[in-house]
């Protein structure tokens, strides 16, 4: 504060800057004016001392409220399942969230044993392991690989049932570009388009060129589903096994459960 001279009579002025003013202690009433015409008086002075005070400080404006959290919605996990194989155990995530319908097949399948006691039938060191046929029930079964669900069967996905067709097929779910990298779990089908039901392979390399977006590598598209999380080493030493002329591992491996976690 500085006392000047104008007109003749000497007047108080204050100067201040706007950070200096939110650091002094709250003014004392003066019960000799009307409130509003003090504040006027006050910030009248604290302008005409200060020509060079930014707009936004001259506004008195009322201080916004606090903005209200929204509370974030539950979010179900991701089902896992472990596959319980004569040389040893694996385990996955299933990708419920973004692959439901494919998901929800695999854990109808998986929930009514279907796949126990089924061989890997296929397996091809550096590619992938394919498993899931259930005519592989016999290790040595020329149909082995051709094999489906019962034509007509059902499964529920999302409170909505789906029906598999007379070949036991679902419908292609091409939503997600998860690609199929190592340790994905991937759909087999013949090719054609809504032809996947119960056989699936592992992945035990990066096989980008079954993406089924990507047609600038091949015609192929394999959607993944789910990934390997745990038991790694048993996934690559069943890929590292010696096969047969057709690929069968020489050694049967068996699938003798598949256990699902919600």
């Amino acid at each position: 504060m500085r006392r000047e001279r104008r007109g003749g009579a000497r007047v108080e002025v204050w100067r201040c800057s706007v950070r200096r003013l939110q650091r002094t202690p709250p003014l004392q009433p003066d019960h000799s004016h009307p409130p509003s015409r003090q504040l006027f008086s006050f910030f009248s002075e604290l302008v005409s001392g200060h020509e060079n005070i930014e707009p936004s400080a001259r506004r008195w404006t009322k201080p916004a409220p606090p903005a209200l959290k929204t509370p974030r919605s539950r979010v179900m996990p991701n089902p896992t399942t472990t596959f319980n194989t004569s040389e040893g155990a694996f385990t996955a995530e299933i990708f419920m969230d973004r692959m439901p319908i494919t998901a929800s097949n695999f854990i109808d399948l998986a929930n009514t044993g279907f796949y126990n006691g089924v061989h890997f039938h296929r397996v091809i060191d550096g590619f992938m392991l394919q498993f899931g046929c259930p005519h592989a029930k016999d290790p040595k079964s020329r149909m082995a690989g051709t094999g489906n669900p019962p034509g007509g069967s059902s499964f529920t996905c999302n409170g909505k049932t789906i029906t598999r067709d007379a070949g036991g097929n679902i419908p292609d779910e091409l939503i997600d570009k998860t690609s199929n990298e190592p340790g994905t779990l991937s759909m087999a089908n013949t090719g054609q388009p809504n032809s996947g039901g119960s056989q699936f392979f592992v992945n035990t390399v990066h096989n980008d060129f079954l993406d089924w977006w990507r047609d600038d590598l091949s015609p192929s598209q394999h959607p993944v589903f789910g990934k390997v999380t745990s038991g790694t080493d048993v996934v690559n030493k069943i890929g590292k096994m010696p096969t047969d002329p057709g690929d069968a591992p020489i050694k049967p491996v068996m699938m003798n459960s598949v256990v699902i976690k919600s």
